[in-house]
């Protein structure tokens, strides 16, 4: 059945190490369990990514986002922090990454993203993800952050998490045995505090800010291409959110196309992002990034245009690793055609899309 909801609370995987019941759900209600996973250790990827996004446009005030990685992946352990400054004209970005070899499990992610902190410390860089009752916060101190500039970075951001709310939960099976993608993404969680570069502040306030967490665990193959795009803003009065992609293994049980509109889903079928000169998935080379795209779902009830403002690219080249990232920063507008009948028209909303092909 196509995007087949799985509403029973169920162990992700069943004896033969294979997903119990591939499909998508609102809440978390898969029990995953590392221990449980037979595959070699270097196989298995495990992360945590948070971006919280200012959108000072109708204000008329800068626009800026923060975004934030702890992740193990197996063969490397990736610790992330990326400041962009998103106005139009003038848009940069920074990121710095520390890198750390054969991580494989040695310090435990949380097997739930409803409880469990996650903490990385070295010279450089001090970064917890801390969980509680109807919030999380990020807190990161990253010194030298821009070494070039001489600049350091210091982040103390809160979201705000009902949790009673809607979210994207998907369990998705590749085309080889024993391997899964099961990823969670709550979107549209209000934002508070702040982030400080080179000793200039930057707030985030709960009224018109949002920050999304991209919550995943599984055993991938080695060679991948993946389209992921996410947005919050408060559209016609109300909370809007969206999470859509593909290349993330088979999808026949379930995409993980969704729209939020004040904490309830909206589930959307097969979506397509055309990228100018984009030829197929692994094509890396000629998609002209910086032009406007175009996303269509199959079905017509999100047909979007986006206008990119900047491209985070990023290339690391180990040989055996490989990562070839380009997360696109712009402006989506379009039409939302909801379960209830009504349509949401979309006026330049901050958020991104990205294309990724990673060899890890």
């Amino acid at each position: 059945m196509r995007n087949h909801e799985v509403t029973v609370p169920q162990a992700l995987l069943n004896s033969r190490d294979e997903l119990a019941e591939p499909g998508w759900a609102r809440q978390q209600i898969f029990r995953y369990d590392r221990a449980q996973i037979q595959a070699p250790k270097w196989r298995i990827k495990e992360w945590d990514y948070y971006l919280v996004l200012h959108d000072g446009k109708p204000a008329g005030e800068s626009s800026y986002a923060a975004a934030f990685t702890l992740s193990d992946d197996g063969y490397v352990g990736l610790q992330s922090v990326s400041f962009l400054c998103l106005d139009e004209g003038s848009a940069w970005e920074h990121t710095s990454t520390v890198l750390n070899v054969f991580p494989m499990g040695k310090k435990p992610f949380p097997t739930s993203s409803r409880s469990g902190d996650i903490a990385f410390q070295n010279r450089d860089l001090q970064m917890q993800f801390l969980k509680r009752p109807g919030t999380r916060q990020i807190l990161s101190s990253y010194g030298p952050f821009w070494k070039e500039k001489g600049q350091s970075l210091k982040a103390d951001i809160t979201l705000n998490e009902p949790e009673d709310e809607d979210t994207m939960v998907i369990a998705t099976p590749w085309d080889k045995r024993h391997h899964f993608y099961y990823n969670q993404k709550i979107n549209c969680m209000p934002a508070s505090g702040s982030v400080s570069v080179g000793g200039q502040t930057y707030s985030f306030s709960p009224s018109t800010d949002y920050g999304t967490l991209d919550w995943g665990r599984g055993v991938w193959t080695y060679d991948n291409t993946w389209y992921w795009g996410s947005g919050n803003a408060t559209v016609d009065g109300h909370r809007f959110g969206f999470n859509i992609g593909y290349g993330f293994g088979n999808t026949k049980a379930a995409t993980e196309n969704i729209v939020f509109v004040d904490g309830r889903c909206c589930k959307l079928d097969d979506v397509t992002i055309e990228i100018p000169g984009d030829r197929d998935l692994y094509d890396m080379d000629s998609p002209r990034y910086m032009e406007i795209w175009k996303i269509h779902e199959s079905k017509g009830r999100f047909e979007m245009e986006f206008r990119p403002i900047l491209d985070r690219a990023a290339k690391l080249d180990f040989k055996a690793i490989v990562s070839d990232q380009h997360q696109v920063f712009g402006r989506m507008s379009g039409v939302v055609r909801l379960d209830t009948g009504e349509t949401l028209q979309v006026r330049d909303l901050l958020c991104f899309i990205e294309k990724v092909h990673n060899r890890y």
